[in-house]
């Protein structure tokens, strides 16, 4: 079972990435482009996929594409939400919960690289 604080230690050890506080929680950045970020239960979102946000802690990660969220969806229906909105696609909304912690640690890592600058990404990689 992950929590906030793993996403923290985990988004903390990527190159260039800033936590920020917003309206909705908190919310993780990279050179001001948005990766992860904690989902609220905004009024524009499905009621039943507003009832678990506003139960337990659900994350929202940007993915590489739409194909990439439908496959996570359909392998792991119990941990990954249906589309909240449209906002910000593409991304996949997962309960942070139900994730495991290797599997948490990948799915941040892979939405930082979708927003990180080469150079970055080379950073973290370090030398080939």
């Amino acid at each position: 079972m992950a929590t906030i604080d793993d996403l923290r230690r985990v988004a903390a050890e990527l190159p260039g990435s800033e936590e920020r506080q917003m309206t909705g929680g908190v919310a993780w950045f990279v050179r001001n482009r948005l990766y992860a970020w904690e989902c609220h239960p905004w009024p524009s979102i499905p009621d039943d996929m507003r009832e678990i946000i506003a139960g337990e802690p659900v994350v929202g990660v940007k993915v590489g594409d739409s194909d990439d969220a439908r496959a996570l969806r359909q392998m792991m229906p119990e941990v990954f939400l249906r589309e909240t909105t449209r906002w910000g696609e593409p991304k996949i909304a997962f309960r942070l919960e139900r994730i495991a912690s290797d599997h948490l640690i990948e799915l941040v890592t892979e939405a930082w690289r979708t927003q990180a600058p080469r150079y970055l990404a080379r950073e973290l990689d370090g030398p080939s």
